[in-house]
């Protein structure tokens, strides 16, 4: 039999009037999947009981949904893949969950301007696939390929290839946003240069759904590189590693992706994956993908990087060319989290200036040591967004009752080196607290005004970035 949530029935109707009985779920069991994303159960946000599952189709649809829910003094929960670390899209008030999966359609892509305009259902595999049908690329590669377009910018999503290219802000070129009382905004365009006032589009980017819900985005894309290899270069001494990346930046190359990695956590993620992780020696691996127009482009640039590491004591560096292979080890990199989550209470992701990783990581030790502790570490090396993977006691991790000691520590050792307790993750509904104490008072009260002038019934993902 199935389980209906407790919500008016009359709200139900109005909902069924806008979008369609079809598209409005009330079975619990369908919900599932809904009501959680990929935050570690220890500090994921208990979900609320009485929600109502909604399917729009346009902006419109999302429109009438959120007047009607400003009418009601009814939380609206905006919904995407749910491949968030944080809490961001659990809905942990009574209300609406708001899905934008059907909202998936690659509206137009322009070759002329390298631009693609999707919906913000749209997936980040099939964006890259739409771009890649036409000879052209999206570089950041966040993670998971289930997100979806809209929560990648409401999140300002990172990845592994942010030191050559950026986050998601640095592509998104226009957006349709409707407003939490039902306006429907469409900010920025194609051009590449807009100062015209204030720029509204980027305060939606990395807003985490507490502004608007983005339904169309106009994303910038790139010429495809025609060859890339991916180099694996393992040492004993994890300060050597590290100490590689800025002799490597400083001779001019940026390569795709730095990545930082130790080799038993990328044993145990290839397993799990029924592949095999390539390299047998070093403690610690430095991943680096290095791209160009052609295989000697690429064989140069991989010989320079390989002669730098020499001069920090790197053992044999292996260079993949194959293209499945590299894929291989980009998704064994990719999973990491998913390995390791049946035993993490939190996963971190802290960053600081990229010369001062080593410094970061040296302290990281220091706490791990005084709570008798095991804190694996991976991170994007190239730009210092470091990942401590906070582990249960039972797997030599940390005692739940020092979870949030742990946190501090790691929060305040960030930030005396001059860096952020969130790079990309963002603060969702678990950080709320940590921004409290390490942000300035003055800087929170702005942030509360801003959410005030769109949001005055306080109905859009409340209880995420700000308490």
């Amino acid at each position: 039999m199935k389980t209906r949530i407790e919500v008016e029935p009359e709200l139900i109707e109005k909902l069924e009037d806008i979008i369609g009985n079809e598209w409005v779920v009330t079975d619990k069991e369908v919900m599932l999947d809904y009501v959680a994303d990929e935050t570690a159960p220890t500090v994921c946000p208990e979900p609320a009981a009485a929600v109502v599952l909604v399917k729009p189709d346009t902006s419109q649809e999302i429109s009438n949904i959120l007047k009607l829910a400003n009418q009601w003094k009814t939380f609206v929960f905006p919904r995407g893949g749910g491949t968030g670390l944080v809490g961001g899209s659990v809905p942990t008030e009574n209300g609406i969950i708001l899905s934008l999966e059907r909202m998936n359609r690659v509206i137009e892509l322009d070759r002329q301007n390298l631009m693609i305009v999707v919906e913000a259902g749209v997936t980040l595999e099939k964006l890259m696939e739409a771009a890649d049908e036409a000879n052209l690329l999206f570089p950041l590669h966040p993670g998971d390929e289930a997100a979806q377009v809209g929560g990648l910018v409401a999140c300002n999503a990172g990845g592994v290839r942010a030191v050559r290219y950026g986050v998601m802000r640095n592509y998104v070129k226009g957006i349709d946003v409707v407003l939490p009382t039902g306006e429907i905004l469409s900010l920025g365009g194609k051009t590449l240069k807009n100062v015209a006032g204030y720029d509204l589009m980027h305060l939606i980017v990395g807003s985490q759904g507490t502004l608007g819900v983005i339904t169309k985005v106009i994303l910038r894309l790139y010429p495809r590189f025609k060859e890339t290899a991916t180099l694996i270069i393992p040492y004993e001494s994890r300060h050597k590693a590290l100490e590689t990346i800025p002799n490597v930046l400083r001779e001019g190359i940026t390569p795709l992706a730095i990545e930082y990695m130790e080799r038993g956590l990328m044993e145990e993620s290839a397993k799990k994956l029924g592949k095999e992780w390539p390299v047998k020696r070093g403690k610690a691996s430095l991943m680096i993908i290095a791209t160009g127009n052609s295989k000697e482009e690429v064989y140069l640039e991989a010989d320079r990087i390989d002669k730098i590491a020499e001069q920090y004591d790197a053992i044999d560096t292996l260079v993949v060319e194959n293209r499945r292979k590299q894929n291989d080890i980009l998704s064994i990199r990719s999973n990491i989290y998913l390995t390791l989550k049946p035993y993490i209470m939190d996963v971190l992701d802290v960053a600081v200036p990229p010369a001062n990783m080593e410094k970061l990581m040296d302290e990281l030790d220091e706490i791990a040591a005084r709570y008798g502790m095991y804190l694996p570490m991976v991170g994007h090396a190239g730009d210092g967004n470091l990942h401590p993977h906070v582990l249960m006691k039972k797997a030599g991790g940390a005692k739940e009752e020092d979870l949030e000691k742990v946190k501090r520590e790691i929060y305040s050792a960030t930030l005396s080196l001059g860096g952020t307790i969130t790079a990309e993750h963002g603060i969702g509904k678990i950080r709320t607290k940590s921004l409290n104490d390490f942000l300035d008072k003055k800087t929170i009260g702005i942030m509360k005004k801003i959410k005030r002038v769109f949001d005055p019934n306080n109905i859009l993902n409340p209880g995420t970035i700000i308490s």
